[in-house]
């Protein structure tokens, strides 16, 4: 792959915007006093946030990331240890651990979505309300593809 084909690679190109985009949300998150840490969790911090009125599990965060379960463990224990995050006990399982926000994990997720906010105004102000859906449209279909092969 050694030729001009590099050059309309849809891999290529993702990997390209993800960096733009983590070199960008790094910098928003400095702004409002985030580490980089925390910025790679934010995601989840928010779907937690989102989610509080229910039991969340890490099986529902790696199938909602799509990341692995080790991936998962490492970044639970290190939210944990931030003390962004506590796994309690459910009754009906002993070996379940629902994950639920602290107060101080409630707190920087207002700043994540200040950062998340203004990323997402960059996309808008490049993209059309049509281009946006179609994009979001394609991105999805790839990620279901990939993950049924």
């Amino acid at each position: 792959m050694c030729n001009d084909t590099m050059i309309d690679s849809i891999g290529h190109e993702l990997k390209a915007i993800n960096h733009i985009l983590q070199r960008k949300m790094f910098q928003t998150a400095a702004d409002v006093g985030i580490d980089r840490v925390t910025i790679m969790h934010g995601w989840i911090i928010g779907y937690l946030y989102c989610h509080q009125e229910i039991d969340v599990y890490q099986r529902d965060i790696e199938s909602n990331f799509a990341i692995s379960r080790s991936t998962v463990t490492n970044i639970l224990k290190l939210m944990e240890k931030k003390g962004y995050i506590i796994r309690q006990s459910v009754d009906t399982d002993a070996r379940l651990k629902k994950i639920v926000l602290t107060e101080k994990g409630k707190l920087i997720n207002s700043k994540i979505e200040k950062a998340i906010e203004e990323n997402e105004n960059r996309f808008n102000s490049v993209l059309t309300f049509d281009e946006r859906q179609q994009f979001i449209y394609l991105v999805r279909k790839l990620r279901h593809g990939l993950e049924s092969n």
